[in-house]
Protein backbone atom coordinates (compact mmCIF):
# COMPACT_ATOMS: atom_id res chain seq x y z
CA UNK A 1 0.00 0.00 0.00
CA UNK A 2 0.97 3.78 -0.79
CA UNK A 3 0.26 4.52 3.10
CA UNK A 4 -1.03 2.94 5.87
CA UNK A 5 -4.19 2.91 6.83
CA UNK A 6 -5.84 3.86 9.85
CA UNK A 7 -9.44 3.28 10.03
CA UNK A 8 -12.80 1.32 10.70
CA UNK A 9 -13.31 -2.17 9.64
CA UNK A 10 -13.37 -2.09 6.01
CA UNK A 11 -15.31 -3.41 2.83
CA UNK A 12 -12.47 -4.28 0.79
CA UNK A 13 -13.00 -5.25 -3.30
CA UNK A 14 -10.34 -8.09 -3.77
CA UNK A 15 -8.90 -8.35 -7.34
CA UNK A 16 -7.96 -12.02 -6.98
CA UNK A 17 -6.89 -13.37 -10.28
CA UNK A 18 -5.32 -16.77 -10.50
CA UNK A 19 -5.73 -19.24 -7.80
CA UNK A 20 -2.02 -19.95 -8.40
CA UNK A 21 -1.46 -16.44 -6.71
CA UNK A 22 -1.48 -18.37 -3.21
CA UNK A 23 1.64 -19.73 -4.11
CA UNK A 24 3.06 -16.36 -5.32
CA UNK A 25 5.05 -13.43 -3.65
CA UNK A 26 3.98 -10.19 -5.90
CA UNK A 27 2.38 -7.39 -5.82
CA UNK A 28 -0.72 -8.48 -5.35
CA UNK A 29 -0.35 -10.55 -2.53
CA UNK A 30 2.16 -8.33 -0.62
CA UNK A 31 -0.89 -6.04 -0.73
CA UNK A 32 -3.06 -8.65 0.55
CA UNK A 33 -0.68 -9.24 3.29
CA UNK A 34 -0.41 -5.73 4.12
CA UNK A 35 -3.96 -4.92 4.54
CA UNK A 36 -4.23 -8.51 7.36
CA UNK A 37 -1.21 -6.38 8.97
CA UNK A 38 -2.26 -3.31 8.67
CA UNK A 39 -5.96 -2.85 8.98
CA UNK A 40 -7.92 -3.73 12.50
CA UNK A 41 -8.40 -6.89 12.92
CA UNK A 42 -12.03 -8.22 12.48
CA UNK A 43 -14.30 -10.34 14.50
CA UNK A 44 -15.56 -12.15 11.82
CA UNK A 45 -15.20 -11.63 7.74
CA UNK A 46 -18.62 -11.53 5.44
CA UNK A 47 -17.08 -12.47 1.96
CA UNK A 48 -18.80 -12.55 -1.36
CA UNK A 49 -16.90 -14.98 -3.71
CA UNK A 50 -17.02 -14.90 -7.67
CA UNK A 51 -17.46 -18.64 -7.46
CA UNK A 52 -20.54 -18.54 -5.70
CA UNK A 53 -22.58 -17.90 -7.67
CA UNK A 54 -25.89 -20.00 -7.72
CA UNK A 55 -29.74 -19.53 -8.48
CA UNK A 56 -30.22 -18.58 -4.74
CA UNK A 57 -28.67 -15.89 -1.93
CA UNK A 58 -27.10 -18.61 0.71
CA UNK A 59 -25.27 -18.29 3.94
CA UNK A 60 -22.68 -20.46 5.21
CA UNK A 61 -23.40 -21.80 8.56
CA UNK A 62 -21.07 -24.44 9.55
CA UNK A 63 -18.77 -24.49 12.75
CA UNK A 64 -15.96 -26.12 10.44
CA UNK A 65 -16.41 -24.40 6.41
CA UNK A 66 -14.04 -27.11 4.21
CA UNK A 67 -11.74 -25.54 1.42
CA UNK A 68 -13.06 -26.17 -1.59
CA UNK A 69 -10.72 -26.50 -4.59
CA UNK A 70 -12.63 -25.86 -7.24
CA UNK A 71 -10.32 -25.38 -9.71
CA UNK A 72 -8.08 -27.58 -12.10
CA UNK A 73 -4.76 -27.57 -14.33
CA UNK A 74 -2.18 -26.52 -11.68
CA UNK A 75 0.11 -28.02 -9.16
CA UNK A 76 -0.84 -30.78 -6.80
CA UNK A 77 0.21 -28.03 -4.06
CA UNK A 78 -2.32 -26.19 -4.36
CA UNK A 79 -5.07 -28.79 -3.73
CA UNK A 80 -2.74 -29.52 -0.44
CA UNK A 81 -4.04 -26.16 0.83
CA UNK A 82 -6.73 -26.44 3.43
CA UNK A 83 -7.32 -23.18 4.99
CA UNK A 84 -9.45 -24.06 8.31
CA UNK A 85 -11.13 -20.97 9.66
CA UNK A 86 -14.24 -20.96 11.78
CA UNK A 87 -17.36 -20.59 10.94
CA UNK A 88 -20.32 -18.72 12.56
CA UNK A 89 -23.22 -19.70 12.61
CA UNK A 90 -24.75 -17.26 14.94
CA UNK A 91 -23.63 -14.38 12.17
CA UNK A 92 -25.42 -16.64 9.69
CA UNK A 93 -28.45 -16.33 11.49
CA UNK A 94 -28.30 -12.69 11.93
CA UNK A 95 -27.52 -12.23 8.32
CA UNK A 96 -30.59 -14.46 7.20
CA UNK A 97 -32.49 -12.04 9.09
CA UNK A 98 -31.43 -8.92 8.14
CA UNK A 99 -32.01 -10.41 4.46
CA UNK A 100 -34.80 -12.22 4.87
CA UNK A 101 -36.80 -10.23 2.10
CA UNK A 102 -34.22 -10.93 0.04
CA UNK A 103 -34.53 -14.55 0.31
CA UNK A 104 -31.76 -15.62 2.09
CA UNK A 105 -31.36 -19.11 3.49
CA UNK A 106 -28.69 -20.89 5.85
CA UNK A 107 -26.75 -23.68 4.02
CA UNK A 108 -24.23 -26.30 5.36
CA UNK A 109 -23.10 -27.99 2.39
CA UNK A 110 -20.76 -25.17 0.72
CA UNK A 111 -17.62 -23.65 2.29
CA UNK A 112 -14.59 -22.15 1.43
CA UNK A 113 -14.21 -21.42 -2.20
CA UNK A 114 -10.24 -20.43 -3.93
CA UNK A 115 -12.60 -17.43 -4.10
CA UNK A 116 -12.17 -16.86 -0.59
CA UNK A 117 -9.33 -18.58 0.65
CA UNK A 118 -6.53 -17.89 -1.83
CA UNK A 119 -7.04 -14.65 -0.60
CA UNK A 120 -7.37 -14.91 2.92
CA UNK A 121 -4.55 -17.42 3.33
CA UNK A 122 -2.46 -14.17 2.70
CA UNK A 123 -4.43 -11.76 4.93
CA UNK A 124 -4.85 -13.54 7.98
CA UNK A 125 -2.61 -16.62 7.28
CA UNK A 126 -3.27 -18.79 10.60
CA UNK A 127 -6.96 -19.26 9.82
CA UNK A 128 -7.89 -17.56 13.02
CA UNK A 129 -10.62 -15.00 12.01
CA UNK A 130 -14.34 -16.43 11.40
CA UNK A 131 -15.58 -16.61 7.62
CA UNK A 132 -19.34 -16.57 6.13
CA UNK A 133 -19.75 -16.85 3.16
CA UNK A 134 -22.58 -15.44 0.80
CA UNK A 135 -23.82 -16.65 -2.50
CA UNK A 136 -24.86 -14.39 -4.98
CA UNK A 137 -28.57 -15.62 -6.51
CA UNK A 138 -27.52 -15.62 -10.03
CA UNK A 139 -31.92 -14.69 -10.90
CA UNK A 140 -31.54 -10.96 -9.86
CA UNK A 141 -30.01 -7.94 -11.54
CA UNK A 142 -27.19 -5.60 -10.93
CA UNK A 143 -29.27 -3.77 -8.36
CA UNK A 144 -30.08 -6.46 -6.23
CA UNK A 145 -26.66 -7.37 -5.46
CA UNK A 146 -25.71 -3.49 -4.79
CA UNK A 147 -29.16 -3.53 -2.29
CA UNK A 148 -27.84 -6.57 -0.54
CA UNK A 149 -24.59 -5.27 0.68
CA UNK A 150 -26.46 -1.63 2.04
CA UNK A 151 -27.95 -4.01 3.89
CA UNK A 152 -25.40 -5.41 5.75
CA UNK A 153 -23.45 -2.40 5.78
CA UNK A 154 -23.67 -1.35 8.97
CA UNK A 155 -22.30 -4.49 10.48
CA UNK A 156 -19.02 -3.11 9.51
CA UNK A 157 -19.49 -0.74 12.55
CA UNK A 158 -20.43 -3.97 14.81
CA UNK A 159 -16.61 -5.50 14.13
CA UNK A 160 -16.94 -7.20 10.70
CA UNK A 161 -15.21 -6.81 7.64
CA UNK A 162 -17.01 -7.26 4.54
CA UNK A 163 -15.48 -8.35 1.57
CA UNK A 164 -16.10 -8.99 -2.39
CA UNK A 165 -13.55 -11.31 -4.42
CA UNK A 166 -14.02 -10.94 -8.40
CA UNK A 167 -12.02 -9.19 -10.64
CA UNK A 168 -13.36 -6.26 -12.49
CA UNK A 169 -12.00 -7.34 -15.82
CA UNK A 170 -12.04 -11.27 -16.51
CA UNK A 171 -12.24 -12.64 -19.67
CA UNK A 172 -10.32 -15.99 -19.74
CA UNK A 173 -11.57 -16.44 -23.36
CA UNK A 174 -8.73 -13.80 -24.76
CA UNK A 175 -6.69 -14.33 -22.25
CA UNK A 176 -2.70 -14.41 -23.40
CA UNK A 177 -0.68 -16.94 -21.15
CA UNK A 178 2.19 -15.73 -22.68
CA UNK A 179 1.84 -12.43 -21.72
CA UNK A 180 1.85 -11.51 -18.32
CA UNK A 181 2.87 -8.01 -18.32
CA UNK A 182 0.20 -6.92 -20.89
CA UNK A 183 -3.41 -5.33 -21.50
CA UNK A 184 -5.62 -4.89 -24.25
CA UNK A 185 -7.12 -1.07 -24.60
CA UNK A 186 -10.27 -2.21 -24.25
CA UNK A 187 -9.42 -3.77 -20.94
CA UNK A 188 -7.90 -0.52 -19.40
CA UNK A 189 -10.44 1.28 -20.80
CA UNK A 190 -13.44 -0.27 -18.68
CA UNK A 191 -10.87 -0.53 -15.94
CA UNK A 192 -10.38 3.17 -15.79
CA UNK A 193 -14.42 3.58 -16.42
CA UNK A 194 -15.02 1.69 -13.03
CA UNK A 195 -12.30 3.25 -10.76
CA UNK A 196 -13.44 6.39 -11.86
CA UNK A 197 -17.26 5.49 -10.78
CA UNK A 198 -15.88 4.19 -7.61
CA UNK A 199 -13.80 7.55 -6.80
CA UNK A 200 -16.36 9.62 -7.20
CA UNK A 201 -18.61 8.00 -5.92
CA UNK A 202 -21.23 7.21 -8.82
CA UNK A 203 -22.34 3.30 -7.62
CA UNK A 204 -24.89 3.66 -10.47
CA UNK A 205 -22.45 3.39 -13.16
CA UNK A 206 -20.93 0.34 -12.00
CA UNK A 207 -24.36 -1.14 -11.85
CA UNK A 208 -25.17 -0.36 -15.26
CA UNK A 209 -21.67 -1.06 -16.29
CA UNK A 210 -23.31 -2.76 -19.57
CA UNK A 211 -24.18 1.00 -20.44
CA UNK A 212 -20.23 1.68 -21.28
CA UNK A 213 -20.93 -0.46 -24.59
CA UNK A 214 -18.49 -3.10 -25.90
CA UNK A 215 -15.41 -2.75 -23.75
CA UNK A 216 -17.98 -3.51 -21.25
CA UNK A 217 -19.30 -6.86 -22.91
CA UNK A 218 -15.70 -7.96 -23.44
CA UNK A 219 -14.26 -7.15 -19.95
CA UNK A 220 -17.58 -9.10 -17.94
CA UNK A 221 -18.75 -11.83 -20.68
CA UNK A 222 -19.99 -13.36 -17.52
CA UNK A 223 -21.22 -11.60 -14.60
CA UNK A 224 -19.90 -13.65 -11.67
CA UNK A 225 -16.16 -11.62 -11.01
CA UNK A 226 -17.63 -8.73 -11.51
CA UNK A 227 -20.73 -8.37 -9.07
CA UNK A 228 -18.80 -8.91 -5.89
CA UNK A 229 -17.60 -5.08 -6.67
CA UNK A 230 -21.60 -4.42 -5.95
CA UNK A 231 -21.50 -5.74 -2.78
CA UNK A 232 -18.57 -3.61 -1.47
CA UNK A 233 -19.86 -0.40 -2.64
CA UNK A 234 -23.25 -0.99 -1.42
CA UNK A 235 -21.53 -1.40 1.58
CA UNK A 236 -19.51 1.60 1.49
CA UNK A 237 -20.32 4.15 4.73
CA UNK A 238 -20.82 8.25 4.42
CA UNK A 239 -17.52 8.65 5.40
CA UNK A 240 -15.20 6.43 3.55
CA UNK A 241 -12.36 6.95 2.07
CA UNK A 242 -11.57 5.00 -1.14
CA UNK A 243 -7.91 3.62 -1.68
CA UNK A 244 -7.49 1.74 -5.18
CA UNK A 245 -4.32 -0.69 -5.43
CA UNK A 246 -2.78 -3.31 -7.63
CA UNK A 247 -4.23 -1.08 -10.31
CA UNK A 248 -2.87 -3.30 -13.38
CA UNK A 249 -4.01 -5.82 -16.30
CA UNK A 250 -1.95 -9.38 -16.21
CA UNK A 251 -2.43 -11.78 -19.33
CA UNK A 252 -4.52 -8.65 -21.57
CA UNK A 253 -7.93 -9.36 -19.75
CA UNK A 254 -7.44 -9.84 -16.19
CA UNK A 255 -7.84 -6.70 -13.85
CA UNK A 256 -6.10 -6.91 -10.54
CA UNK A 257 -7.40 -3.84 -8.75
CA UNK A 258 -8.18 -3.89 -5.28
CA UNK A 259 -10.40 -1.40 -4.01
CA UNK A 260 -10.59 -0.46 -0.09
CA UNK A 261 -13.33 1.26 1.33
CA UNK A 262 -12.82 2.76 4.98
Amino acid sequence: MSEALNCKMPAIFFGHGSPGNVLEDNIATKLWQQLGENLARPKGIICISAHWYTNELAITAMDNPKTIHDFGGFPQAMFDIQYPAPGNPELATRLTQILADEGATLDKTWGLDHGTWCVLKKVFPKADVPIVQLSMDARQNAAYHFRVGQKIANLRNEGYWIIGSGNIVHNLGVMDWQQRNMAYEWATRFGDYIRDAVKDNLPNKVINFLEFGKDATKSVPHPDHFLPILYVLGARLPDDKVTIETNFVEYGSLDMTSIILC
